[in-house]
């Protein structure tokens, strides 16, 4: 799957992209028509520790799907949108199969 990470204000290290890629291509064993993903990366600007913003847009055919989750650490933040998108794709899928 082609995975697009933009990074807002600031510059994303090499081992970061690699995290969100490997995480981001196993929710292919979930949904197998994925065509591509796009990744924000943002920093909020507050003395809150969860300061982290992630956005990750999925594109299937007919549709989108955007997760956003805001953590400590983009790390944590990607797991999450990730297990939330897992847990959409599946429902996605099973909508599908029951129009067949």
């Amino acid at each position: 799957m082609k995975v697009n990470v933009n990074a807002v204000n600031f510059s994303v290290d090499r081992k970061l992209v690699d995290f969100i890629q490997v995480r981001l291509d196993k929710l292919e064993k979930y949904f197998d028509k994925i065509v591509s993903s796009d990744v924000f990366l943002k920093v909020d600007n507050t003395s809150e520790k969860e300061n982290k913003i992630v956005e990750v847009k999925i594109h299937v055919p007919g549709d989108d799907f955007l997760v956003k989750k805001q953590c400590k650490t983009f790390e944590e933040a990607v797991e999450l949108a990730a297990e939330s998108l897992e847990r959409l794709l599946v429902k996605r899928k099973e909508k599908i199969r029951a129009h067949i």
